[in-house]
Order: structure tokens, then sequence, then C-alpha cells
């Protein structure tokens, strides 16, 4: 049961529910600078602005069960690599629901997913709650170590 796709009407609710939330309240918020949805893959993009960087990004994929979410968090660093990584698995413990993971790219994403089932308008709060935190924390000593001048 757990592969076979949502019910119809209980995916477009979820959809309705995931682009009035995003696109409404969300988008108002004085940090978002943009929210935009391309409807055919379907994905929203949910830009907002940082202290410790001009802005992210968070990509929001809706697919037959869950809301999949990712923001680039950063390039592959040139140095420093192995201690890089080591500092972000083990804020990994820290975080709720997302997860620092090493793109085929070799670019640093903070990814993770949620069931529809269990997605409500707190829920989405909590996703950009999360990411948002995760970035301003992270996003600054993550440079430093991978950049450093040797």
């Amino acid at each position: 049961m757990a592969d076979e796709p949502l019910d119809p009407e209980a995916h477009r609710a979820r959809h309705d529910l995931i682009a009035a939330h995003l696109e409404g309240p969300v988008a108002g918020e004085e940090w978002v600078q943009t929210v935009e949805y391309d409807p055919e893959i379907p994905r929203w993009y949910v830009r907002f602005g940082c202290d410790g960087r001009d802005a992210a990004t968070i990509y929001f994929d809706l697919h037959q069960r869950t809301l999949r979410y990712e923001v680039y968090f950063m390039p592959d660093p040139p140095t420093n690599q192995l201690e890089l990584y080591r500092f972000l698995l083990a804020r990994n413990h820290q975080n709720y629901g997302a997860h620092f993971s090493i793109g085929p790219d070799g670019d640093v994403y903070l990814v993770g997913r949620v069931m529809l089932e269990h997605l409500d308008v707190d829920e989405l709060d909590r996703i950009i709650g999360v990411l948002y935190e995760l970035v301003e924390r992270w996003f600054q000593p993550a440079i430093r170590i991978g950049f450093a001048k040797s």
C-alpha cells in the first residue's frame, strides 16, 4: 500500500494547501524575496534573505506521496573537504527533518521530505523555519572551513 499513489483528490488537496500557504502568507513575509511555481515539475521556489548570505532558495517538489525539499547550501569546497563533511555530518544529528547531503556534483545541499499524509500548514512552516535556521547558523562556518586559505 505504501507504494500506491495518494488518492487523486487527496493529492490535489495537498497541492492546493501548499500553493495557498506558500503563495499567500509565506510570500507576504518580509524576509521572503519571492515565491514562484513551476507547474511542469510541479515545484515551488521560495527565495529568502539571510544575514549570513545574500539569499537562499528552498525547492519544494511535489511527488505522488511526498513533498521533497532542498536548499543549495554551498559549492564543492576546494579545501578541507573531509573536515567540512565531518563538521556537517555531525550537525545532521541536531537537525529536525532536514539533513546535509553531498550532491552528484560534489556541492552541498540541505534535503528532506515529508509524507503528504502528514503535511499541513504547521509542518510547512516548521520545514521553512528549520531550513532558514540551518542556513543562518551553519553557512558561514562551513564556508570558512571549505574555503580556508592553505
